[in-house]
């Protein structure tokens, strides 16, 4: 870069440096060199330019205001070219820059200022075929190392010979891609892959401890941010060299980034296909053996299948299944364990070979359970479990059971895991229906209660509903409602009449009651047809 010290290392300009010990404002990068004999530059120097003067304006101010101008200005030096009028320095003039920390340059006679432009002109255009030769480089470099399939992890080790900065990449899902000269903790990936998240992802991002960390970031297909390059440093103490090589690394990175969403669209298709087969009953039993096997999941032994789902919590955010997915499998490949995973449309799959009992298959899921929840910041995930299923031919039952299960455990409180045998009830029952349909089947049984309700400003259903939860006990309900038994009995034949359904009937209270249940039950029960 263009600096006083290289203008100095040049005979042919004959410069001369009065303030020696000013080193490493001598080194200081030069914007530009500024030629000026007004009395008061301040306004028109730059900050960061070199000033040039032959002191012509020493008849009308002095030195010393001359040289706090200059300074307040923010130049990086002050050049004095000597004349035939002034062959010597003003008197005082070392010593005022000395003061004032600005670094002095004697030009001598008959050396024009032309001479050092044209000098920082060369010196500046070196500079830029340098750089660009070394983009150049890098970038070919770059290139090679991606078109090998060394992804991030080698487009790293390209900037580590150029720099000893500790780096590393992380995408937005929080997954570590690669890193050099650093360790990350798993909490510093959290805070890396949140900014990335964030609208405008910031600059910098405090990283736990390492203090302010540089962001570059890494676009995908379609613009969006999915990946970010970390420099554990700030990025004011970086070198203009060291974030032109980020930067331009950064933009590579895009590349790699763009092929690896391109194959995870083929992955996700393929194993959505996969899905697909399986739900289709034992037919295509040799196709998904086949496919099954591409994940290291051998055909011919007995399986495990596991159904995972988010429950979104009050002011939570939702989390993406292809999440839950991506974790369940790391839990998994932890393990030494070979699985397939899918995101479906309501729940994620994991089928694996799996040699023990049912019990420690329950254990096991407990565990991914907590796993999958920590690594996506959920805070609770659920899974159901099928019954381990003999082989490939028997997979699709103990599959359709538990994504059943699964979306059960969505809809109530209660235990995070369970099987098919844990939730056999009349929840079990509904979850297995349609929500347009357990929609019309309440409408049509207490519609018209809630119509009337609604018209008679009466409280039939919440009657209904206090009767069924105390079961069918009229003197019990009585109090609860705070009403007279003979009043309940009123409302409950009220109720007969528009429902024709009477409580005293075992058939007709089911029906009350499923109606009640299915609302319970709610959106999201029915998967059995989704994938």
């Amino acid at each position: 870069m263009l600096t006083i010290s290289r203008l100095v290392a040049d005979p042919a300009l004959g410069l001369r440096v009065m303030t020696p010990e000013f080193t490493e404002r001598l080194a200081a990068e030069i914007r530009w060199l500024h030629t000026t004999e007004l009395p008061d530059p301040s306004r028109y120097v730059r900050p960061g330019e070199l000033v040039l003067t032959n002191g012509l304006w020493l008849p009308h101010v002095s030195a010393e205001r001359f040289v706090d101008a200059v300074a307040r200005a923010g130049a990086t030096g002050l050049v004095f070219g000597l004349t035939a009028q002034t062959p010597d320095l003003p008197e005082g003039l070392v010593a005022l820059c000395v003061s004032r920390g600005l670094p002095l340059v004697e030009l001598c006679i008959g050396v024009p200022f032309a001479a050092l432009t044209r000098a920082a002109a060369r010196i500046q255009n070196e500079v830029l075929q340098t750089e660009l030769t070394a983009t150049v480089h890098r970038g070919d470099a770059l290139a090679t190392a991606l078109s090998r399939g060394s992804g991030a992890a080698g487009v790293l080790e390209i900037l580590r010979g150029e720099t000893e900065l500790p780096l590393l990449v992380i995408d937005r899902k929080g997954r570590c891609l690669a890193s050099i000269g650093c360790e990350p903790t798993d909490e510093q990936i959290r805070l890396a892959a949140a900014a990335l998240n964030r609208t405008p992802p910031p600059i910098e991002v405090d990283l736990l401890g390492s203090g302010p960390s540089a962001l570059y970031l890494v676009e995908g297909a379609m613009g969006e941010i999915d990946a970010g390059l970390y420099c554990l440093e700030p990025a004011a103490k970086l070198a203009v060299a060291d974030r032109e090589a980020l930067a331009q690394a950064a933009r590579f990175l895009s590349l790699e980034v763009t092929k690896q969403q391109a194959v995870h669209a083929i992955e996700a298709r393929f194993a959505a296909e996969l899905l697909e087969m399986v739900l289709s009953g034992p037919r295509r039993s040799g196709e998904v053996s086949h496919r099954l096997r591409a994940y290291g999941v051998p055909s011919d032994r007995s399986l495990g299948v596991f159904a995972l789902a988010p429950v979104l919590t009050p002011g939570g955010l939702d989390t993406p299944l292809d999440d839950i997915a991506d974790a369940a499998g790391a839990f998994f490949a932890a393990h030494g364990i070979p699985v397939f995973t899918v995101a479906g449309s309501r729940d994620a799959v994991a089928v694996c070979p799996w040699e023990s009992t049912t019990e420690e298959l329950t254990r096991f899921a407990r565990e991914l359970s907590v796993e999958v929840g920590r690594r996506v910041a959920a805070s609770r995930i659920v899974i159901g479990l099928g019954e381990i299923a003999a082989g490939v031919g028997a997979l699709r039952e103990p599959l359709v059971r538990a994504r059943e299960v699964c979306q059960v455990l969505r809809a109530q409180d209660g235990p995070d895991t369970a099987t098919f045998a844990d939730v056999a009830n009349f929840r079990m029952l509904l979850g297995l229906l349609d929500e347009q349909v357990l929609q019309r089947f309440s409408e049509q049984v207490l519609g018209i209660i809630r119509e009337h309700d609604a018209s008679a400003h009466t409280e039939l259903e919440h009657t209904v509903r206090t009767f069924l939860a105390n079961d069918g006990q009229w003197g019990v309900t009585a109090a609860a409602l705070h009403v007279h038994v003979n009043t309940l009995r009123n409302r409950m034949a009220r109720i007969t009449e528009l429902t024709g359904r009477n409580v005293n009937r075992l058939e007709d209270t089911v029906d009350l009651f499923l109606a009640l249940a299915a609302e319970a039950v709610g959106p999201g029960t029915a998967s059995h047809a989704a994938t």
